[in-house]
């Protein structure tokens, strides 16, 4: 693949746009999914929770959400115009009877007010936060005291032998990932690394190492 297909897959795996962003948002969300329940179940979600989604894509997963416990409130914020369109779409009957609420955003300063949220999650977007320690202060501003924030990302060994993540992309391992979060307030609950099988792009079974960390306020 030549460098500008790659950074045209990068930039759309960033911010999805066009008819090709669509595309890539239902690939992902396959892809992505066991990464996306893995998350969900480990924020131990209860009854009349407020949920937040950083960089939510097509929220093909909020159903899945909805089934953890009664009368949640899910809260999406996307920086994509075409995803947040799609999350909407998708989701319209959860939008309708106001249990999901979709904004845009700028990636940057959570649009809420302090100690908003029970519990916080995101999947696959650290490799894109411009100013990360700036942002998890942010999420911690947002969640209650003893709320969950779950960060959940592939491990750096497995994603940099993806051509694409050179461009646009800030790989993180778990240590680097515990670095980051020791810059904080927040304390590290649980951490764990598992591997599961993906299809490539290229359509073969490959394994992929991915890690959750669930932190406290």
């Amino acid at each position: 693949m030549k460098q500008e297909e790659l950074q045209a897959i990068a930039s759309q795996l960033k911010n999805p746009s066009g008819e090709k962003g669509i595309e890539m948002a239902n690939m992902m969300n396959e892809t992505n999914i066991n990464m996306t329940r893995h998350s969900i179940q480990n924020l131990n979600i209860s009854k009349e929770n407020k949920i937040l989604e950083l960089g939510h894509g097509n929220a093909g997963h909020a159903a899945f959400l909805f089934e953890q416990a009664d009368n949640l409130r899910y809260y999406g914020l996307e920086m994509s115009e075409l995803m947040f369109q799609e999350a909407r779409q998708i989701n319209r009957n959860f939008v309708s009877q106001k249990q999901a609420f979709f904004s845009l955003y700028d990636g940057n300063k959570i649009p809420f007010e302090d100690e908003f949220f029970d519990k916080i999650f995101t999947v696959n977007t650290i490799y894109f936060w411009q100013e990360p320690e700036k942002l998890l202060l942010e999420i911690y501003r947002v969640l209650k005291p003893n709320g969950n924030f779950c960060l959940t990302f592939a491990e750096e060994d497995f994603m940099k032998k993806l051509p694409f993540t050179q461009f646009e992309f800030e790989l993180y391992s778990t240590e680097k990932a515990q670095k980051l979060i020791e810059k904080t307030p927040f304390t590290i609950a649980y951490t764990e690394t598992q591997t599961e099988k993906v299809k490539s792009k290229t359509g073969e079974l490959v394994d992929r190492a991915f890690t959750t960390i669930v932190l406290e306020r």
